[in-house]
């Protein structure tokens, strides 16, 4: 059974014309209360078959979104920032492992004990990656936290793989360092 569950879901972006991830999506922001209310529309709406429309829904309801999942739903419609978050992952992974990487609703908290770095997908062309750094002055490149408020000291706007340069990485490595 859970062979044929995971092929139905793999098959499931060809065959209704979405990923599983934004089917529930978009069944999150409808909030039906009843299995049926929710397949109906799927079905009628969208013009998923039955089964799809079954699975779709019973998959929706489960409790508890993955860490995997909150990451993808995250980045929906914003796919050209992926690579930048893949590679700041890649950067403060590298550094132990006593880093925790927690995917939130709208972030991903970077801990060391402590959280020292916070990813935000801002728009659909920039990721804001916050920062803890203590007693570290303000540039044109290392804002003050800006709307992270309290949780960061400093704010860093991406939009390119290529601005996690070595000075990037340092500050992350302070950041690191400070949360041990």
């Amino acid at each position: 059974m859970e062979k044929a569950l995971q092929t139905m879901i793999d098959n499931m972006p060809e065959k209704t014309g979405k990923s599983l991830v934004e089917w529930k999506s978009l069944l999150r922001k409808k909030s039906f209360t009843k299995h049926s209310d929710a397949m109906n529309f799927l079905k009628k709406e969208h013009g998923v078959t039955h089964g799809f429309a079954n699975t779709i829904v019973a998959l929706s309801k489960e409790e508890e979104s993955t860490p995997d999942d909150l990451v993808d739903i995250q980045y929906e419609g914003k796919e050209k920032l992926r690579p930048v978050f893949e590679e700041l992952l890649s950067v403060v992974e590298a550094f132990g492992k006593d880093v925790t990487v927690t995917p939130k609703k709208t972030t991903v908290s970077i801990i060391r004990g402590k959280q020292f770095a916070l990813i935000k997908p801002a728009t659909k062309t920039r990721i804001d990656l916050g920062l803890k750094l203590r007693d570290k002055p303000t540039t044109d490149r290392l804002e003050d936290s800006g709307p992270f408020g309290t949780m960061c000291t400093h704010r860093v706007k991406l939009t390119d793989v290529s601005q996690i340069d070595s000075e990037l990485k340092e500050w992350l490595k302070e950041a690191y360092q400070e949360a041990g």
